[in-house]
């Protein structure tokens, strides 16, 4: 397949011997993908990010495993083998890999969706890196050096299983100042893009992202099941999508025919796309926009006693560190206690975290702590998590947690 010569590398990945400690060990052989610098007893002097960290154990002095080394993250070695087995790390190994995720895919492409997240990180076993399709269109975000060296083999595996015209490369911050390679972030490396806004349908609403210039790879897909049950519950009824982004939750509202609205965030270039994007599909409600922080614009809504039959809050992480975690919980807490007093009575509240640090167990505590102090009668619907294409394979790997509650007075 004619790729882009940008993404061609002269350096050909080293096999490195590594021993760990017996806890690095352990982690390993449970199948856990990320070893730290701490666990690492052995390893040659010259090694370098991609190069293949064959584990052995000790006891018997055999593979346990092998990883890609990133000299540049604390998680040095990154597993993409958890077996004793031998195997060649090769574009066969690669292309099992890609089949097998896209296979877990196949119940959500047999209904009116052509958006899916192909690769899920270290979930489908390819740590630091994701691929996600829009229509004909794949997004690769690479967030290491390590996938370097083999990056024009995963790509043609990729091209391969998901039939994609295009292909466009997106990149961490870290390695748009890295000096080791000749990508760009929205570098298209395969085939042609017409427009860097795409067009694609989640269960028969049409949306658009911007591949090149939008957030992560244009578009956040793992909520897509939640967008549609608040699709189905806001026929002829009045919605507020804090935190909207591109309007996800507000374009299916609409679509499912919400009678007004309103998608709030602090980004009025995210608000013009979530107004585009109501516009792709027929609709007769009437859709609002406000622009500012969300704790500011919510308290003032209140003062105006505003409220409304669903109100969806789903914010960004607020504890990318594990310091910011006691912080998060405060946030949680005081976005849950707005919404109950914006949610009409016999109306839902639709709490949602993305902050993997946040674990599901205590964003729901906090959640039921909040709502039992407002003194509102409610019952919760559903709790949920990741849509099917974002499958979990580690503890660390679950991040997404949304739960409905309806009120009764």
């Amino acid at each position: 397949m004619p790729f882009s010569k940008h993404i061609e590398t002269n350096y050909k990945p080293k096999r490195l011997a590594v021993k760990l400690t017996a806890k690095g060990e352990n982690y390993v052989q449970q199948g856990h993908p990320w070893v730290f610098s701490d666990s690492i007893v052995k390893v040659n002097a010259d090694a370098k990010s991609g190069d293949l960290a064959i584990i052995f154990g000790k006891r018997a002095n055999k593979m346990i495993g092998i990883g890609l080394y990133d000299a540049n993250s604390p998680i040095r070695i990154k597993m993409i083998y958890s077996d004793t087995k031998p195997v060649t790390i090769d574009e066969a190994f690669f292309f099992k890999k890609i089949e097998n995720a896209y296979q877990k895919r196949l119940p959500l492409l047999k209904t009116k969706t052509n958006s899916y997240r192909l690769l899920f990180g270290e979930n489908d076993g390819f740590p630091s890196l994701i691929a996600d399709v829009y229509a004909s269109v794949l997004v690769v975000k690479l967030y290491s050096e390590i996938w370097l060296p083999f990056l024009e083999t995963i790509l043609e595996s990729l091209v391969r299983v998901s039939k994609c015209k295009t292909v466009v490369i997106r990149l961490s911050r870290g390695l748009q100042n890295s000096k080791t390679h000749q990508l760009e972030d929205g570098l298209v490396v395969f085939g042609t893009l017409i427009s860097e806004v795409v067009q694609f349908v989640e269960h028969g609403v049409s949306f658009s992202a911007n591949v090149i210039k939008g957030h992560k790879t244009g578009y956040f897909l793992d909520h897509r099941e939640n967008r549609r049950q608040v699709g189905l519950l806001s026929r002829n009824k009045t919605v507020l999508d804090v935190f909207s982004y591109a309007g996800g939750f507000s374009v299916h509202a609409l679509a499912n025919g919400a009678n007004e609205v309103t998608s709030l965030d602090i980004s009025s270039q995210a608000l013009d796309i979530a107004l585009q994007n109501g516009k792709l599909n027929p609709h007769s409600g009437h859709h609002k926009i406000l622009i500012g922080d969300a704790f500011q614009l919510l308290e003032q809504l209140i003062l105006e006693k505003k409220q409304f039959d669903v109100v969806v809050i789903d914010p960004p992480s607020f504890a990318k560190q594990q310091t910011e975690v006691n912080l998060a919980k405060k946030k949680y807490a005081q976005l849950a206690q707005l919404g109950i007093q914006l949610t009409a009575k016999c109306g839902v509240l639709v709490l949602a975290s993305c902050s993997s640090r946040v674990t599901a167990t205590a964003f729901y505590d906090i959640n039921a702590q909040t709502l039992h102090k407002q003194q509102r009668s409610f019952s919760i619907e559903q709790k949920t998590q990741h849509d099917v294409d974002h499958p979990v394979g580690f503890p660390e790997g679950a991040y997404l947690k949304c739960a409905y509650y309806r009120f009764f007075d």
